[in-house]
């Protein structure tokens, strides 16, 4: 991740770009957007292709253009394990060998808008650790707290996985999350889990958000009462 006067000189522009519209900052804090692995290997035809993870990348490049315009910090994640990771099977995990470090199945979706200042972060790099989280060892919310964020974004692959760990370990943080439930799709390795963790998110205190950037400051209002 970053050093933390990179995130505040973004904190800084976003204040410059305040008031109205997107990224207009309320006295509680700034916004982010974390994107979730959004990679080769989860999109049909990848290794561990999450049904209809494409239809992911058009909202995010969305969200992505309306960040990436006001200086708001853009996180994208990245599983990027060893190549006898303890997610294989192979070794006795659950999924096949998808996201390994530096392969091709590891990059991300080739039509995802990335910023050129956007953040990256690795996850599930230790052979035994599960990666399912970004905020996995405390790293991304001492730096998105350095920024002033107190509200974070959350999209991408998949909804009953690494999106749910993260919305969860972000509410356990206390952020506010606000769940893009058009730029998320589920493994649904049994039949509705995908719905499950959207409930379980809600219920957690994730906030739902079913239109695109342009009713981000209504929303932030709305739930700021």
């Amino acid at each position: 991740m970053p050093s933390r006067s990179r995130f505040a000189v973004e904190r800084k522009a976003a204040v410059r770009n305040a008031p109205g519209g997107l990224g207009a900052q309320h006295k509680e804090g700034v916004d982010a957007l974390i994107i979730v692995d959004v990679q080769r290997d989860f999109l049909p035809g990848g290794a561990l292709a999450v049904p209809g993870g494409d239809a992911v990348i058009e909202p995010l490049n969305g969200w992505l253009a309306a960040f990436s315009s006001r200086h708001l910090p853009v996180v994208l994640t990245r599983d990027w394990h060893p190549p006898n990771h303890s997610s294989f099977s192979a070794q006795g995990g659950p999924w096949p060998p998808h996201c390994v470090a530096a392969s091709a199945g590891a990059e991300f979706a080739q039509t995802l808008h990335v910023p050129r200042d956007a953040q990256v972060l690795s996850k599930g790099t230790d052979i035994g650790g599960p990666g399912y989280s970004a905020f996995e060892g405390g790293t991304l919310a001492t730096t998105l707290r350095s920024a002033g964020v107190t509200r974070v974004w959350v999209g991408g692959l998949a909804t009953d996985y690494c999106v749910r760990a993260t919305v969860l370990d972000a509410i356990s943080e206390r952020f506010t999350v606000y769940l893009l439930v058009d730029a998320i799709r589920a493994v649904d390795a049994q039949p509705g889990d995908g719905a499950r963790a959207v409930d379980e998110m809600c219920a957690r205190g994730a906030i739902i958000v079913d239109r695109g950037p342009s009713a981000m400051t209504e929303v932030v209002a709305r739930t700021n009462g």
